[in-house]
């Protein structure tokens, strides 16, 4: 479990926790939705078999911060297992969110696990990794609805930090979603 503190920064010298959150995971990155919610880019964490805290896949929430001393997760999303990250956690300018347009698209590199049977009896597993960015309508009513992925690359092995298909940059121009990795940009309705 992570607790959330809100606090009052006005008086530099005199600062308040004013409200406390306490749920599973974390943010890296907040972003405010309007004057009383917040979008929160981070990880999820569940416990492991050992007692300890592991973390999971890319987790985003919608927090409704209108009453300060409580306040609540309104929507959540989670993509991928352990080992999924998205640039957004540590760039700001890789996240895109606009209100007007219900748009909101964050740059994933996802990690999945597939179990490969070896011979008949034995299984390994195998991860795949997916490189692309998730796009998504979101609203204090409905949360986090799926508008659809935009795939750059799908391969075996191991998640590769720094891949050339890795998604960096989306923008938009009229109707069309552009997104951009070192190896292409790729136009989207």
């Amino acid at each position: 479990m992570c607790s959330s503190d809100l606090i009052d920064l006005s008086s530099p010298s005199n600062t308040k926790i004013l409200g406390k959150l306490k749920i599973p995971g974390y943010s890296d990155y907040l972003h405010p939705y309007d004057s009383t919610h917040i979008i929160g880019v981070g990880k999820e964490t569940a416990t492991n078999d050992w007692g300890g805290v592991s973390t999971r896949g890319v987790k985003l929430a919608l927090f409704d911060v209108s009453d300060v001393e409580h306040p609540r997760q309104v929507g959540k999303v989670e993509i991928g297992e352990s080992g999924t990250d998205s640039a957004a956690l540590y760039d700001h300018k890789a996240f895109l969110f606009d209100k007007g347009k219900n748009l909101l698209v964050i740059p994933i590199r996802q990690v999945t696990t597939i179990p490969v049977v070896q011979k008949p009896g034995y299984y390994d597993n195998q991860q795949r990794i997916w490189y692309g960015a998730y796009v998504f309508g979101v609203t204090p009513e409905r949360g986090f609805e799926l508008r659809g992925t935009v795939e750059h690359s799908t391969s075996g092995g191991y998640a590769w930090y720094g891949s050339p298909y890795e998604v960096k940059r989306s923008l938009y121009i009229g109707d069309t979603l552009y997104t951009l990795s070192q190896k292409q940009i790729l136009a989207n309705s």
